[in-house]
């Protein structure tokens, strides 16, 4: 007699690992005043060609947390937990040697101060060459052409003349540009592109984001975006990540929060930018307050000193109980209010603002 046996069913195909996953991600650095939480318990993902922006105040830890994945903090002052995994490769163990095989090749930063980041003592080409040369191999003339090549891809007129400039002779947008050409000449998997377009007008600025466009559209490159700037955000980003006080507060398609944030901090960011269509009579809508102490952030949610509607969450919770991201939510933003209240609240109130 035969007996039949059930087919047990097929398990649910999972997602594939993102390109960059940074998982519960803490930085800490110790100061005569205390330790200084810059970063606690931050996670995200980013896939391969696609554009992530990140956004804050200053001192909300964009730039700390991305740093961290390069390896760059110095290990005396700083402490660093959590996971960074790039391409299967975990990064919060690994050597300072494996992290310089990585840096320039797989992955680079865009630095904000140009100024700091280039050495005065060598020209402009031969710094951009350098690490086509280390991580490529390639000779010194192939090198050189290279460097040309880059400055002229980011706007540096005479490109073949001005590659044996040092940097005094370029004007401050010129070196953000010729920063920006460093971080590319390998064709690095992931950038991270710290206010790459502060120094530069609004021209050059749009040339510099078609730039790193026609990069992704032609190696699959995955960017990190920091920026003050939401128009920025909005022209290049595909997704969007709110960070306050360390934190994550809020996440999404670039579309659903800067069309429908759930934050009441990311509707004060968006609430302090100048409207053309707004009459001139109108004032601004600032933040009121300042970012907390990270030495001693306040308890609960971090942003409940400056909110105005702790009143209508109820009782204690924000300033007792802190708001987590839920997990695996397209949209999500890490606040009490409920999604029906926060709906309401954005509609009714937020939103027919005049700004």
């Amino acid at each position: 007699m035969t007996t039949l046996t059930q087919p047990e069913p097929a398990s649910a195909p999972q997602d594939p690992a993102p390109f960059l996953s940074v998982r519960d991600l803490h930085v800490r650095f110790a100061t005569e005043d205390g330790t200084v939480k810059a970063v606690d318990g931050l996670s995200f993902g980013l896939e391969r060609g696609r554009t992530l922006g990140i956004v804050g105040e200053s001192g909300s830890g964009k730039s700390v947390a991305n740093l961290a994945v390069l390896g760059l903090h110095n290990p005396r002052n700083t402490t660093i937990s959590g996971e960074i995994i790039l391409d299967g490769q975990e990064l919060t163990r690994a050597s300072e040697r494996t992290l310089q095989k990585l840096r320039g090749r797989k992955m680079a930063m865009i630095f904000q101060d140009s100024l700091a980041a280039l050495s005065p003592y060598y020209t402009v080409g031969r710094q951009i060459a350098e690490p086509y040369i280390k991580h490529l191999g390639a000779s010194r003339k192939a090198a050189r052409e290279r460097a040309v090549e880059m400055l002229d891809k980011v706007g540096i007129p005479r490109a073949r003349t001005r590659v044996d400039d040092y940097p005094h002779q370029f004007s401050g947008g010129m070196r953000q540009r010729a920063m920006i050409a460093m971080a590319l000449v390998c064709d690095p998997a992931l950038v991270i592109a710290d206010e790459p377009t502060t120094a530069l007008d609004v021209t050059v600025q749009a040339q510099i984001l078609d730039l790193l466009k026609d990069l992704q559209r032609e190696t699959g490159t995955a960017i990190i975006i920091i920026t003050h700037d939401l128009g920025v955000v909005a022209n290049i980003t595909d997704d969007v990540m709110v960070m306050y006080a360390g934190r994550c507060i809020e996440r999404g398609t670039v579309g659903e929060v800067l069309k429908t944030p759930g934050h009441p901090y990311t509707w004060g960011l968006l609430g302090s930018i100048p409207r053309l269509t707004a009459p001139v009579d109108v004032p601004l809508s600032p933040i009121p307050g300042a970012p907390p102490s990270l030495i001693s952030p306040p308890p609960g949610c971090p942003f409940h000193p400056r909110c105005g509607l702790t009143g209508q969450v109820g009782g204690a919770r924000c300033s007792t109980e802190r708001p987590d991201i839920p997990e695996g939510a397209r949209h999500s933003s890490a606040c009490h209010l409920t999604p029906d209240q926060k709906r309401t609240i954005f509609t009714e109130q937020i939103q027919p603002r005049p700004r």
